[in-house]
């Protein structure tokens, strides 16, 4: 399949949707982890995995026994985990997957600590599956159990999709793509079948784009993606995002939106993991409010999903951030979606969890205590100076 791209004003190369595609909204580990366990135990020919975090936990090692019982049924399986997020694996999982067959590779390996190797920031943060090319997941969640490692009265909230239809080729050949060049890095083996032809059913009727940032040829599709819609939208922008930290012009457009009567509506994180980022983030908040974008904490549980609704019927979800992080160094995979239901589906979802939120007042936060406002500036120029450091380009 050749990959289409069409011009929105202001925005050139935003990969076009196909039609014909059929989707699935999963949220959180209930939803997802019965539907990738299933679909690798009817796996009849290959599997390929790719995840940022593999946890050593029952939720993870569920779908550990999964792929090692389809390798020992004959099927080729490849799982690609990332060198930081994944380090935990246990010696005995790996074992274990040598012994059965599966074919595991770590990207970029972590030798020493990222001040001693800054672009060791740049890291796999891809969350894909796909299985004998004919079913295929992409969204947000790692291979860890909803409540690891702080256990929250709720499940974490994220979101993956389930993918059937020819939005399957894309993603079938860019994973592949990625394991051979991993391979030839490593000095590994590379490809022992041939590759299995992407098949599909009929019926679907959603148009779909599969969208990734890389630092070759895609450095900045994601971003454009979500220019463009926010450029377009005409009655609401919905966001939620766990790491929230936009730069200028994607800032810009919220407010411009805003100023043409858009409601926008930003769900962040409340309970965080990473206190440092959520303080670079907060210092952007008190000028976006100024706006009247509309910001809400989300208390719950932690949120890590990465998805967005605009106007009802754009919608994307995936593993990218909306920080430099991801949208300047990190390998990502979104998926976007021209569909009534699915972004209403979405959006449904999203507006039960603005319920579990915590509303921010603009007022209140113009009072914040000047040392809070001050911790939250010089976290996000830390933040700056690192991004510059790595190389990973202007962060407008």
């Amino acid at each position: 399949m050749t990959v289409r791209r069409r011009w929105h004003k202001g925005f050139s190369g935003v990969v076009e949707p196909v039609a014909g595609t059929r989707l699935r909204l999963l949220q959180s580990g209930e939803e997802f982890f019965p539907a990738l366990i299933a679909a690798i135990d009817a796996a009849l020919s290959e599997i390929h995995l790719e995840t940022y975090i593999f946890n050593p936990d029952p939720s993870a090692e569920a779908v550990r026994d999964a792929l090692i019982r389809a390798a020992q049924r004959q099927v080729q399986v490849r799982v690609l985990v990332d060198g930081v997020g994944s380090h935990a694996l246990p010696v005995e999982w790996r074992k274990a997957f040598a012994d059965s067959g599966v074919s595991l590779l770590v990207y970029r390996p972590r030798v020493m600590g990222w001040l001693a190797n800054p672009r060791s920031l740049r890291r796999l943060h891809r969350k894909l599956a796909v299985v004998d090319a004919r079913i295929a997941f992409i969204g947000g969640m790692n291979l860890i159990d909803d409540f690891e490692p702080v256990r929250f009265e709720a499940p974490r909230l994220d979101f993956s999709v389930e993918v059937q239809g020819p939005l399957l080729e894309p993603i079938h050949q860019n994973m592949r793509r990625l394991w051979r060049l991993v391979a030839l890095s490593q000095l590994q083996p590379g490809e022992h079948k041939a590759a299995v032809k992407p098949a599909w059913p009929t019926d679907g009727h959603v148009r779909a784009a599969f969208v990734v940032r890389d630092n070759f040829a895609h450095r900045r599709d994601i971003e454009r993606s979500y220019l463009a819609a926010l450029a377009r939208a005409r009655e609401e922008i919905v966001i939620a995002n766990a790491y929230f930290l936009p730069g200028y012009r994607f800032r810009k457009l919220l407010k411009k939106a805003v100023a043409r009567g858009v409601q926008v509506k930003l769900l962040v994180q409340g309970q965080t993991d990473h206190p440092f980022f959520q303080a670079a983030a907060r210092s952007l908040y008190y000028d976006l409010l100024a706006s009247g974008v509309k910001i809400y904490e989300y208390q719950a549980s932690e949120l890590h999903a990465k998805v967005a609704v605009v106007d009802g019927h754009w919608a994307t979800v995936g593993s990218s951030n909306i920080d430099p992080f991801s949208l300047l160094l990190a390998r990502e995979a979104n998926i976007v979606i021209e569909d009534q239901a699915f972004g209403r589906d979405l959006q449904q979802r999203l507006s039960r969890a603005m319920r579990q939120s915590v509303q921010l007042d603009p007022a209140d936060w113009q009072r914040r205590a000047w040392p809070h406002r001050m911790l939250s500036w010089l976290a996000y120029g830390g933040v700056r100076w690192i991004v510059g450091w790595v190389g990973g380009g202007r962060w407008v």
